[in-house]
């Protein structure tokens, strides 16, 4: 079914990758454009966004990248300037940006919870704030938030910043949805599990197996009822379908994508 995003502008925000290999915005934003749309990739790394950039244009399509800081409203409302200028709309946004730091209540920092908070929700906050009137003056568009199924369920790692912003994603897009539904603008929300891509190396590799990648990655996939994690890929299929508008009915919806593993302790 390609085309699926013919004629579409999307930007994607957190659209690089934190380290080798595929993470989820960059897989999302390949796979739009593959499916006809006009890619934004938005990354603080600048280096990350051109990467992605540099796969979108080799594969024949059309990307422009920008940093930014997506927990800055002023750089916020610079890219989305920016993206009016350069395409002149905004028919789907993908936020993509997120963080995860380990530790409690009494081990997290005060200056980690803030800033696991700015990145992970303070950036959606600020994204819709500049967006949806662009939404609105076109006559419709499309967010998709990533969340995680951490804001729902206990994963077996304390990390309390990151459960709590992830789990803040869902009644923020659930009032977005339904403020915006007469407006034509849909939002939903993913909540990936446990996925291997470079975002959960750092972070959790001594949470897991005292610095064993590999190990950490058995562990993971063991705790998944597939017996293995998924990948970003996984991610970026479920966002195709939730931008199309193979899901124009589609509003205010959590889509849970992890392999069965909320199933498994409801």
């Amino acid at each position: 079914m390609a085309g699926r995003l013919d004629g579409k502008v999307a930007m994607v925000v957190g659209a690089g990758s934190s380290g080798p290999g595929w993470g989820n915005g960059k897989a999302a934003a390949v796979l739009f454009a593959r499916e006809g749309a006009r890619l934004f990739c938005v990354d603080i790394n600048p280096a990350a966004a051109e990467e992605t950039v540099a796969i979108i244009r080799k594969e024949g399509g059309e990307a422009e990248a920008q940093q930014a800081d997506a927990s800055k409203a002023g750089e916020v409302a610079a890219m989305v300037a920016r993206c009016l200028e350069t395409y002149g709309r905004v028919d789907a946004l993908e936020n993509n940006v997120g963080i995860l730091e380990v530790g409690g209540p009494v081990e997290a920092s005060e200056e980690s919870w803030d800033r696991v908070l700015d990145v992970n929700l303070k950036s959606m906050f600020l994204t819709c704030k500049h967006v949806l009137p662009v939404m609105e003056r076109q006559g419709g568009g499309v967010i998709v938030n990533i969340a995680s199924i951490a804001g729902i369920r206990d994963t077996g790692v304390p990390y309390i910043s990151y459960s709590t912003s992830k789990g803040a994603v869902l009644p923020f897009t659930r009032s977005v949805a339904l403020q915006y539904a007469k407006k034509g603008i849909r939002a939903n929300a993913i909540l990936p599990g446990l996925m291997n891509t470079p975002m959960i190396v750092e972070p959790l590799k001594d949470s897991y197996a005292d610095g064993d990648v590999g190990e950490m990655i058995r562990l993971r996939d063991a705790q998944c009822p597939t017996g293995k994690m998924g990948d970003a890929w996984d991610v970026a299929h479920a966002a195709l379908f939730l931008a199309s508008d193979e899901a124009r009915y589609i509003t205010g919806t959590e889509l849970i994508v992890d392999g069965g593993l909320t199933a498994k302790f409801s």
